[in-house]
């Protein structure tokens, strides 16, 4: 006769359990997967380009306008009834302050482009950067802002003119000083847009960090 130690009930029958695959383990979970999609050095990355695309503007509008100086002839109620005069961007102070202020701005973008660069090493070092330059990015828009629009207020003068406080319209006789007024103050403009963007940008970066 059989041991009854040998006959087991069939629900006492110890179930084994199926081995888990190593694929299946080794696999992140789906909110890891969706991370990895989109990392935090796109926005480096993104950031470095619009940081360089600042320096490009702001260096375009400082020689455009360093170098907008015309020479011509000019008529003159006396004898020898024509002179002739030269306009340069240093006849106006809100033409030096526009010079000032995108130097500033230049300086900025190369200080800021290099520690993006060294930053997307160590992400986690970045994410902390861009609280210090969202602050710093928002100063020199308002700089970057008020020298485009004092050289866009003198440059709208020196084209129509103003008859009722008598000041005359110059820009039919220094034609290619004005364009060169109108050029740089319009590639100024284009870098507050790319300040504004680099705002927008650390704004999402801080949001998307507090979220988590």
């Amino acid at each position: 006769m059989a041991s009854s130690k040998d006959n087991k009930p069939a629900d006492q029958v110890e179930n084994v359990a199926a081995p888990v695959p190593a694929a299946a383990a080794a696999a992140p979970p789906p909110e890891l997967k969706s991370e990895t999609k989109t990392p935090t050095s796109y926005l480096a990355v993104s950031e470095v380009v619009l940081r360089v695309l600042l320096f490009a503007t702001t260096v375009t509008a400082v020689v455009v306008m360093v170098t907008s100086k015309q020479t011509e002839w000019i008529p003159y109620p006396a004898p020898p009834f024509r002179v002739r005069n030269s306009s340069r961007f240093t006849d106006s102070p809100a033409f030096v302050y526009f010079i000032a202020a995108l130097s500033v701005a230049g300086l900025y973008s190369i200080i800021t482009t290099l520690v993006t660069i060294l930053a997307l090493l160590k992400p986690d070092n970045w994410k902390h950067l861009v609280s210090h330059f969202v602050v710093f990015d928002v100063l020199l828009l308002g700089i970057v802002a008020s020298a485009t629009g004092a050289s866009g207020a003198v440059a709208y003068i020196g084209l129509r003119g103003n008859s009722h406080s008598g000041w005359l319209k110059v820009c039919n006789i220094y034609d290619t000083f004005c364009a060169h007024i109108a050029s740089a103050t319009g590639v100024a403009l284009i870098a507050s847009i790319v300040l504004v963007l680099l705002i927008l940008l650390s704004v999402f970066t801080l949001s998307r960090r507090s979220l988590k």
